[in-house]
């Protein structure tokens, strides 16, 4: 049965059919000729709407048959008599389609097919089954407002009901998805049978592949609380990669947007290799806005590596900024790196003298540190250090005199010299350099 809301308006027509006479003598004609009407129809649907024919589904074509002969068989029991409609067929049908991804707009147009051969069927046979009496123009009228009423009640159900079904495919596939993306994030155990079948399933286990991990954010960190400006920043991610031949798994996680992207290394053992996956997909990324910060992992051989993965592009992104908006963690000095981690976790281990340098850097404008920087970075040569600060000679060995006083390091050593320097990255105002 279907709802009322489809059946009223056809019920109508249906009376009106009846009081003219029409019904249930048409019926009989229909049902003798179904065979020939069936042919007609299909063979419309398949000259008038391509996807019939273009498609690689071996079910499509012997389904149709199967759902084209159902509406006759519909059409001649609604037109015998007294009856409400059994449309259950429609909603199996769409769901089938919708299952399979089947255009929708084709199979409107085989609704309209459908609707063209029986108006002029029905419309031949009830003229011949009306009384003598029945004025013509009147039977015409009926048939054409019982074949629109079919029509629009089965476009309706039938739209209504694969959309229904896309949306339900579509958020199952989204949880196996967001399923899939987590198993991979966090690790799992190669000896959990389950997961492995799952993974293999979604062709994460196959040879030949190598992974990388993107983490995106705003330029403003606060924007990534907002769920929408967040889901924004994940399509834009998708859209910059969709070109690609890859594979992403893609949503966001702890006001980040989280990418696994998945690509092949070679084709087979024959092959020559493809350039690395972090690579291939640098340039894409690049293309998203300024507003977006994104720091991208080296390639991992397998899926196990991804969580280390996700651990770099984090990494990275934190030192993404408006002049590198993507950047990769193979990108990032060792110097940086240990910086960074020392910067993070080693402040109680600084030594004592650094507070006072760091005052009088300040007082000196950065003349301090900056001495120590070109000093280092001119091979520790006091004539070029000089010539590259456009300061004499003395006033370097004036400086270097002063830092060792705050300090009691010599500036114009190599190990006094590499630790200074180390620890004036390390406390957070000598800026990182790489």
């Amino acid at each position: 049965m279907v709802d009322t809301s489809y059946s009223s308006p056809l019920r109508a027509t249906l009376l009106s059919l009846t009081s003219l006479g029409i019904i249930p003598g048409v019926a009989d004609n229909l049902r003798a000729d179904r065979a020939r009407i069936l042919d007609e129809i299909y063979d419309l649907v398949l000259a008038d709407v391509a996807p019939y024919t273009s498609s690689g589904n071996p079910d499509v074509l012997p389904e149709l048959k199967t759902y084209l002969q159902q509406h006759i068989d519909e059409i001649c029991r609604l037109l015998g008599g007294p009856s409400r409609e059994e449309f259950g067929f429609i909603r199996e049908h769409a769901h089938r389609r919708a299952a399979q991804k089947f255009p929708l707009d084709a199979l409107l147009n085989a609704h309209r097919c459908i609707h063209k051969v029986l108006l002029r069927r029905i419309r031949d046979d009830a003229i011949g089954a009306a009384p003598v009496s029945t004025h013509i123009t009147r039977v015409v009228a009926a048939v054409t407002e019982f074949t629109i009423e079919y029509n629009g009640a089965i476009g309706t159900l039938c739209t209504s009901e694969y959309v229904k079904q896309t949306r339900v495919l579509a958020e199952a596939e989204g949880d196996r998805r967001t399923e899939l993306l987590n198993l991979l994030l966090s690790g799992y155990d190669e000896s959990d049978n389950r997961i492995a079948q799952l993974l293999r399933r979604a062709g994460y286990l196959e040879q030949r592949q190598s992974f990388c991990v993107v983490v995106a954010r705003s330029v403003e960190p606060r924007e990534m609380e907002n769920p929408a400006r967040a889901q924004r920043m994940a399509d834009a991610v998708q859209d910059a990669l969709k070109a690609s031949p890859v594979r992403t798994l893609i949503s966001v996680r702890d006001n980040l947007v989280v990418a696994v992207v998945s690509g092949t290394r070679r084709q087979s053992g024959w092959t020559a290799p493809q350039s690395l996956l972090a690579e291939r997909i640098y340039r894409p990324l690049r293309t998203i806005g300024p507003a977006a910060l994104i720091g991208m992992s080296n390639d991992s051989p397998s899926t196990s590596h991804i969580p280390r993965a996700l651990r770099e592009a984090t990494f990275a992104l934190d030192f993404a900024d408006v002049a590198n908006r993507v950047m990769r963690y193979a990108q990032i000095s060792f110097q940086q790196m240990l910086v960074r981690v020392a910067r993070d976790n080693l402040q109680s281990a600084m030594p004592a003298w650094v507070d006072d340098f760091m005052h009088a850097d300040r007082k000196a404008r950065g003349a301090l540190s900056a001495t120590l920087r070109s000093y280092a970075d001119n091979n520790m040569n006091v004539l070029q250090t000089a010539k590259a600060l456009s300061i004499h000679p003395n006033t370097v060995y004036s400086r270097a005199h002063r830092i060792n006083e705050l300090t009691k390091r010599d500036a114009l050593s190599f190990h006094d010299l590499n630790e200074m320097l180390l620890a004036i990255e390390c406390s957070g105002d000598g800026g990182d350099r790489g």
